[in-house]
């Protein structure tokens, strides 16, 4: 191996931290790794979650696989998809709590989504969790099935919202729900709590999804497969 001087070993370090930089430079691919971190994904289903045609979509994994954020296996005729680690999640975090600091742009359409303050639960992450323990509070995932199965918040129910109007009968109406799914820029969680307020429930909504809680320190559960 040839032995660098230093800034020849300098400009190589550099480049290599340069190569997520560049990888991360797309909107379509933030919103690709926010999706692979609710679990593994096929190219047809990021693809459409993230309106996209099939070969642009393979096109952003390939960037992202080969800046060794993404890995990927073949099941069949599918191809799909995982993050390489809990770490690319949390960057994803890290990246969008920079964004909010610094641009205004960023800060005011997320105000958009907290025009209604009443819907946002305003309790601290470690006091929801102590509630939804009692039973002092429900909490529900709306996300799909197989991605609460990956990884939920402890003490959650899974209450896909495709499913949530037909499953009405099974929530409490004498204690809060607490909606939440992908994170800050999901809406799924909207839609939820709008329907909940709509039937006569105490809806509200957090921002915090898997990743968020896992990047505050928190732990999260995991559905057990059957025996």
């Amino acid at each position: 191996m040839k032995i660098m001087n230093g800034r020849d070993l300098k400009n190589l370090l550099y480049e290599q931290v340069a190569r997520v930089g560049k990888a991360l430079a797309s909107p379509k691919r933030l919103e690709m790794l926010e999706m692979l971190a609710q679990g593994e994904k096929s190219v047809e289903s990021l693809a459409d979650t993230v309106a996209v045609d099939i070969k642009l979509a393979s096109a952003h994994l390939r960037a992202l696989k080969e800046a060794r954020l993404v890995q990927s296996r073949r099941d069949g005729k599918r191809m799909l998809y995982r993050l390489s680690g809990h770490d690319v999640a949390q960057l994803g975090v890290t990246l969008r709590h920079v964004a909010a600091e610094h641009l205004l742009e960023l800060r005011m359409a997320l105000q958009q989504m907290m025009a209604e303050p009443e819907r946002l639960a305003q309790v601290g992450r470690k006091d929801l969790l102590t509630q939804a323990k009692r039973g002092e509070v429900v909490v529900i995932d709306v996300r799909p099935q197989d991605e609460y199965d990956t990884a939920h918040l402890p003490y959650a129910r899974s209450m896909p919202l495709t499913e949530l109007a037909h499953r009405l009968a099974e929530l409490p109406r004498d204690v809060q729900i607490v909606a939440y799914c992908r994170g800050p820029f999901c809406l799924m969680s909207d839609e939820a709590v709008a329907l909940l307020r709509k039937r006569g429930f105490n809806a509200r909504k957090m921002f915090d999804g898997v990743s968020e809680w896992r990047t505050a320190g928190l732990c999260v559960s995991r559905e057990q497969p059957p025996a």
